[in-house]
């Protein structure tokens, strides 16, 4: 990986490397009520990051599925300190409660997590369910999405809705603009009425599920091209004038990987005024057709192939831009996939991701995690920051002596250094890794 090219030379000084030791060991009681303050205070970072175009006091977030369906599970996150949440994804609907969508309706039954062993033979952890969106009523989540606003607000974390709207079969000619005008209106009168950051504009995930990727509906190119160059522009659109942060949550299709570097191009280049999102979130999970699981065969997975394919994708994406080969694309990105330690992080914020976003992490077993008390996501915090092989805190350290990175910058400037073509940081990838 690019990290250990960069840094493979580069030890941290004893001090530091003595302090976050004991930082993990002691730290383990409880992570400190004002975490960020602590980490810069103490090791000159400031972890603070932008999500949706919006400040983040930290880049870590939950995201969308089952462990942010209720207020219990936000109200827990808020206090443990996470930087942001993406509630579970909500199916679009018109002001008839239509939902073209709604075979993505349906509640989770039972969870697996699992070990699972890449393809190089990496090993890391892997859940596997049988629900998709959000299964309750729209009103439900509108409440979901007010009480969790507020919960928010009072920790300093940012809450942030998801959405899957219409997608059209290849054989449907029209899209269905009620039900992004009607979901997209709601959500808004939400936001505004819990305080809406000061009036920022809404930020909202567009959500491509993985699930997708073993739908019909994703079966034919031309069809994922038309619902990348056209979502965009029609929540725009459905927000009649009101501020909104759209990001495409795109999913890794079932084609080769020129194909997901097509995708980035397509939202980048070809969507025309108004119709380019904001930013990405990218990518979730692989898709396994011939996998069963709870009476279902095809199921979604992650992992380290999961990790390694996106690593992959977005390096030869900032290799062909450096040599000029395609334009830039400059939008932020919020990285997920197999994020199981700030290592992996780093990593993908040396692809340009200034925030990540984590869903398996929170679920694994108890004796994952150095800390014994709390909840699962400060537990999961905790490893993530302080560990000393594998976290935050000594990887940004070993970056920045690395890249010699002014000391003042935060994690969200770091990552725009990263993604610069000008900054030739791609020099350090094999001429393979690119090929197209």
């Amino acid at each position: 990986m690019l990290l250990e090219k960069l840094t493979g030379g580069v030890d941290l000084d004893p001090t530091l490397a003595s302090s976050i030791a004991e930082d993990y060991e002691r730290l383990a009681e409880g992570l400190p009520p004002r975490l960020e303050e602590y980490v810069l205070e103490r090791y000159g970072l400031d972890l603070a990051s932008e999500y949706g175009g919006l400040r983040v006091k930290n880049p870590f977030g939950k995201a969308s599925g089952q462990l942010s369906l209720n207020t219990q599970q936000v109200a827990r996150d808020a206090e443990a300190g996470l930087g942001f949440v993406i509630l579970k994804t909500i199916i679009a609907e018109d002001a008839a409660g239509g939902q073209s969508m709604s075979e993505w309706a349906i509640p989770e039954t039972r969870m697996l997590v699992e070990r699972i062993d890449g393809a190089d033979g990496t090993q890391g952890w892997n859940v596997t369910w049988k629900g998709r969106g959000w299964y309750d009523t729209f009103d439900a989540y509108l409440h979901l999405f007010a009480d969790s606003l507020e919960l928010g607000r009072e920790a300093g974390m940012l809450v942030v809705p998801s959405c899957k709207y219409h997608l059209p079969t290849a054989d449907e000619g029209v899209w269905r603009a009620g039900e992004y005008e009607h979901t997209t209106g709601r959500l808004l009168d939400v936001w505004e009425e819990g305080g809406g950051r000061g009036g920022a504009a809404m930020p909202i995930e567009k959500d491509f599920s993985p699930t997708l990727a073993g739908s019909d509906r994703a079966s034919q190119v031309e069809t994922i091209r038309r619902w990348m160059t056209a979502v965009t522009g029609l929540i725009r659109d459905a927000a009649a004038g009101r501020p909104v942060q759209i990001g495409l949550k795109l999913f890794n299709a079932r084609f080769e990987e020129e194909f997901q570097i097509e995708m980035l191009r397509l939202v980048n280049e070809e969507c025309g005024a108004g119709g380019r999102p904001d930013f990405i979130i990218y990518a979730n999970r692989l898709f396994n057709t011939e996998r069963e699981f709870e009476g279902k065969r095809g199921v979604a997975y992650g992992g380290p192939d999961l990790s390694a394919r996106n690593l992959r994708v977005l390096a030869r994406l900032r290799a062909l831009e450096q040599r000029g080969d395609i334009p830039r694309c400059s939008f932020p990105i919020s990285a997920t996939g197999d994020i199981g330690s700030g290592r992996m992080a780093v990593e993908y914020l040396l692809r340009g991701a200034s925030t990540f976003q984590m869903h398996t992490y929170f679920q694994l077993p108890n004796s994952e995690y150095r800390m014994r008390g709390g909840s699962r996501t400060e537990r999961a915090l905790h490893e993530l920051y302080f560990n000393p092989e594998r976290g935050l805190v000594p990887w940004l350290l070993r970056l920045r002596r690395a890249l010699d990175l002014p000391a003042e910058w935060d994690v969200r400037r770091m990552a725009e250094f990263c993604a610069d073509p000008a900054n030739r940081l791609w020099a350090a990838v094999e001429p393979s890794v690119v090929r197209v």
